[in-house]
């Protein structure tokens, strides 16, 4: 018998084959999970990018129902664009009638402008995560359902063993060679489920703290504007 892969496969029985289909559906899912987030997570960074250089200047000129407008979802806005969207919603909602505020009123607004942001940012981070939890299974228990497969297969190639009265390696062989190959499949399945899964979360971690900085401007503008430091004659005049 020839050591092939299609040799192999031919001489697997019914559970190692199992295993190898089971091994293959979930290498299939990691891929299309990996490329979709891939996309989704570079397309809202640009767009977010997008964001910050539209409405920037306009938060940094105390704008904000201009930039309040612009943050309107009428196209792609990104994770960014949300977030800052949220903190100018909760403040048009809360904002004082003169400025500057005054004690409680103030701190009020601040307070619903900060919790505005901490939630949008959350869903954020939970919606980049989307996905995340199918390739850390993927990489975790692969290598395990190569390994029942390799123990299976161990199995049955001493129950062949048994049943031949010898104890050659010759009459052992392909079992064994059919159960090593279950790992080696479960090992080529796991490796870039982790790479992937570890690779994303680090991008996720990184635009995290995108975000955390931003909402943290953001609350610095609000605070200026609450105590009359950044005029709001460019909203007045809109």
């Amino acid at each position: 018998m020839q050591f092939t892969l299609i040799e192999l496969w031919g001489h697997m029985g019914l559970f190692a084959k199992l295993i190898v289909f089971a091994l293959a559906l979930m290498s299939v899912s990691s891929l299309i999970v990996f490329g979709e987030r891939l996309v989704v997570s570079f397309k809202s960074r640009a767009a977010s990018r997008a964001f910050a250089e539209r409405v920037g200047p306009m938060l940094a000129r105390g704008e904000l129902d201009g930039a309040r407008a612009a943050a309107k979802p009428a196209g792609e806005i990104g994770y960014l664009g949300r977030v800052i969207g949220a903190g100018l919603a909760a403040y048009a909602s809360s904002a004082p009638s003169r400025l500057p505020a005054q004690g409680h009123e103030r701190d009020g607004v601040f307070e619903s402008v900060s919790r505005a942001l901490e939630r949008q940012a959350q869903r954020e981070v939970l919606s980049l995560k989307r996905g995340y939890g199918l390739l850390a299974t993927v990489g975790s228990t692969a290598p395990f359902v190569g390994l029942l497969g390799t123990v299976m297969g161990i199995v049955t190639a001493f129950q062949q063993m048994a049943a031949s009265g010898s104890g050659g390696l010759g009459t052992v062989s392909a079992g064994i060679a059919e159960a090593l190959i279950t790992t080696a499949f479960g090992l080529l399945v796991a490796i870039p489920a982790v790479m992937g899964y570890n690779y994303l979360q680090g991008w996720v971690d990184a635009r995290a703290i995108d975000i955390s900085e931003s909402s943290n401007e953001f609350l610095d503008i609000v605070a200026k504007r609450l105590d009359g430091r950044l005029a709001p004659a460019a909203d007045e005049a809109a």
